[in-house]
């Protein structure tokens, strides 16, 4: 395979009202026209031989639009093996329950992972209320993606759509990696604007990565770029944030960064297949 993306959203069931969130952030964005189905997202990323990890989130309480299911989103990896595995999500809120569906996702759906969305779901993942979920994901021996930074949810309308980037600090996640040495901890996007403290955890807890999603590598900060080709080399992972910024423009892009070949390699792939055991 030529790279492993980390960080795609897989497309909702039509009509489902989640669509419309991934609809305005395109618009955000400038994504052009949505995918309208899984197997559209499997033959774009069979066509570019990418391989994938796909999710959604679930912040129904404080949404309150429903859950697409982590039924759906095993499914879609069982139906597409070859290109993708699955994570899960579940709404911390949901407290003992939350932690039943992520033991029930992982040991009989077979997803590999938990996506969590501190923005959208309204907390803070350092409070002491939401370490049960994850002491449970340190058991299970499964990796936590934790949305970091900005975010195109709401951006630009008239209070950010109420969203508050104060749950998305990586400073938040340097308490969940101390308190869970043993945890397996991937922040979600370069978070800006806290970009040097993301950097500060990455590089001082060993439990600790970052993906690339959501930005294109142009518009990466000078610091980012130097980290990720040196001291961070072997703890970045390559994530579009598909489908609001698709595979392809994200990999060409990159390919106008000056980093040697097997830095490249690295974070294309190798350090994905790595921490997935793929």
């Amino acid at each position: 395979m030529r790279a492993i993306d980390i960080h795609v959203h897989v497309p909702d069931p039509p009509g489902h009202p989640a669509a419309l969130e991934k609809e305005n952030m395109a618009g955000y964005f400038k994504a052009g026209e949505m995918p309208h189905s899984p197997e559209e997202m499997y033959e774009t990323y069979k066509a570019l031989d990418l391989f994938g990890v796909i999710f959604a989130i679930d912040s129904e309480t404080t949404s309150g639009v429903p859950y697409v299911g982590n039924d759906y989103v095993a499914g879609v990896a069982r139906q597409y093996p070859d290109q993708f595995i699955g994570f899960a999500s579940v709404d911390p809120w949901k407290g003992m329950l939350a932690i039943q569906e992520l033991e029930r996702s992982v040991k009989e759906l077979g997803l590999r992972g938990l996506k969590m969305h501190p923005t959208t779901q309204a907390f803070f993942p350092n409070d002491t209320h939401f370490y049960p979920l994850w002491k449970k994901c340190s058991e299970l021996g499964i990796p936590v993606l934790f949305h970091t930074g900005q975010t195109g949810v709401g951006a630009r309308t008239p209070g950010g759509g109420g969203y508050k980037l104060k749950y998305a600090h990586p400073m938040l996640l340097d308490d969940v990696a101390a308190d869970f040495p043993d945890l397996t901890i991937i922040m979600a996007h370069p978070a800006v604007p806290w970009q040097e403290e993301q950097l500060a955890v990455v590089l001082h807890k060993g439990n600790v990565y970052m993906d690339l999603s959501g930005w294109s590598p142009k518009y990466f900060r000078p610091i980012l770029t130097q980290y990720a080709t040196s001291l961070l080399q072997d703890k970045v992972l390559f994530g579009s944030d598909y489908p609001v910024l698709k595979p392809e423009r994200w990999l060409k892009d990159f390919e106008a960064l000056e980093m040697k070949p097997e830095v490249r390699q690295k974070i294309l792939l190798e350090n994905a297949r790595k921490l997935l055991n793929l």
